[in-house]
């Protein structure tokens, strides 16, 4: 990738929103060291957004970093945690990845599993903005609750 450091903006609305509000929570939960202390909300997601231009500059076979497989649980555990704000109950994202990049990105409620994504080439991981970003995090979360309200009893155990 190419060394200068693009940091795209957040537009206000967007910066208003409880993901992104979540996003920024919980990368700065994964930051265990305070290295993102003091950091803006626009450059310490940065990183989550990877331009078509970029993604190319990454090698198509590459094993993911700890600092990408930090991103990626921060990104689940949002999900996680806005679930819980929706429905009430404890939701547990559960992440498998191998050394290699691929994996699997689980969610439960209970005893209920209402995300079940697999991940590929996690070391390319990212979103071309903040809006799909975003976009995927609803997607994710409408289809969440939607089998949450389906099936509330095993949610419950």
């Amino acid at each position: 990738m190419s060394t200068t450091a693009i940091v795209p903006e957040i537009s206000p609305e967007l910066a208003g929103t409880e993901f992104i509000k979540e996003m920024v929570r919980q990368t700065r939960a994964v930051d265990s060291y305070g290295n993102y202390d003091g950091w803006p909300t626009d450059r310490l997601l940065a990183p989550y957004i990877v331009t078509k231009e970029q993604r190319r500059e990454i090698p198509v076979i590459g094993d993911p970093d700890d600092i990408i497989l930090a991103r990626v649980k921060a990104y689940h555990n949002a999900i996680a945690a806005l679930i819980e704000k929706e429905c009430g109950l404890m939701a547990v994202p559960l992440i498998n990845i191998t050394h290699e990049g691929f994996g699997r990105a689980l969610i439960t409620v209970g005893k209920l599993v209402v995300m079940d994504r697999t991940l590929r080439d996690v070391h390319r991981f990212g979103f071309d903005s903040y809006s799909k970003m975003k976009d995927d995090c609803d997607k994710h979360l409408a289809v969440a609750l939607e089998i949450i309200g389906k099936y509330p009893e095993v949610a419950g155990l």
